[in-house]
């Protein structure tokens, strides 16, 4: 029973497409990770060699027969050949970095060699993706990027990467897929610029009113009667943006809470993006913003640990 199942795994159709388990960090391409079958070329070749089979048959001509014994040889030496194509090559997972919806999403792995041959002709790819042609040299180590492109945010993962070549005469493909846990975190898409800030936020003592004045630039906002000239925004308006005024607030209150439950939109995603917006202009303008969404509350501060951490939340809500 154990060897029917172990047969029956050997076979399964996903294991020629997806590989193995999900692998860990490192993998090294073996006998049972390759697999071989013949390419169009190759099939072409074995019909060539029964032609000239069928052709020495009728005609009893020994020298055609030995031209197709030489030929077929010539096949199954190069199925070994296509084997050490791949054979030996360590894969290793790379770091991915974080990226906002609608973006590419890099995937990095890292191919390495401790053999004394190269391997020449390597093809990488990975679903729904461009391949990427590569070689790696004898005790070499190399970084090859995949790209996925993002919709929604969240995590989004890497479908299997399959490391595959044809050398060296194109009779064979052999190819490896491997099933690794590579994700990036991918941030909500940001609300289009001159997305005003809120009026007031949230904070710990139920208050956060900031004050504008005419000290420090804080945004655009359109223009409302009443507003003085010197608040318009020229640039905005010769450029057929319609009438701006510029908001300023004041350096003796330059914090701002960003509240979930107090973000215009339509719908959730769209609270998230303009929560996003406004911390990336935040960021822009050195102000100190805190975040409360759900039960996260992040007291404010800025820089590039405070933002990562908030931009997280956003993405995982």
């Amino acid at each position: 029973m154990n060897f029917l199942s172990t047969c029956l795994n050997r076979i399964r159709p996903s294991r020629f497409i997806k590989g193995e388990k999900i692998a860990t960090d490192t993998v090294t391409l073996n006998h049972q990770r390759i697999f071989i079958l013949p390419t169009k070329n190759g099939f072409g070749f074995v019909v060539l060699i029964a032609i000239l089979l069928l052709i020495a048959f009728v005609y009893q001509n020994n020298l055609i027969y030995i031209l197709a014994f030489l030929l077929a040889s010539v096949f199954f030496v190069c199925i070994i050949h296509s084997f050490k194509s791949l054979a030996g090559i360590i894969v290793q997972k790379g770091k991915s970095k974080a990226v906002f919806a609608g973006e590419t999403a890099p995937f990095t792995i890292c191919l390495k060699s401790n053999s004394q041959h190269n391997f020449a002709a390597l093809t990488i790819k990975t679903s729904g993706q461009k391949a990427l042609e590569t070689q790696l040299s004898a005790h070499e180590n190399i970084a090859i990027t995949l790209y996925s492109l993002t919709k929604k945010r969240g995590w989004h993962r890497c479908q299997s990467i399959t490391i595959s070549s044809i050398y060296p005469l194109g009779l064979f493909r052999a190819w490896a897929p491997i099933n690794f846990d590579l994700k990036v975190l991918v941030y909500p898409k940001p609300f289009p610029s001159n997305t005003p800030f809120p009026e007031s936020g949230f904070n710990s003592e139920g208050s956060g009113i900031w004050k504008k004045n005419y000290e420090d630039f804080f945004g655009l906002n359109a223009y409302q009667p009443g507003d003085s000239i010197r608040q318009i925004h020229w640039k905005t308006y010769a450029k057929g943006q319609g009438l701006h005024s510029k908001e300023f607030i004041s350096q003796e209150n330059p914090e701002i809470w960003l509240d979930y439950q107090h973000t215009p939109g339509r719908d959730k995603e769209e609270r998230l993006s303009v929560l996003c917006r406004w911390m990336i202009e935040a960021e822009k303008t050195g102000l100190s913003y805190g975040l409360k969404i759900a039960n996260f509350i992040k007291k404010p501060a800025n820089g590039n640990h405070h933002f990562h951490e908030c931009l997280e939340a956003l993405a995982i809500f």
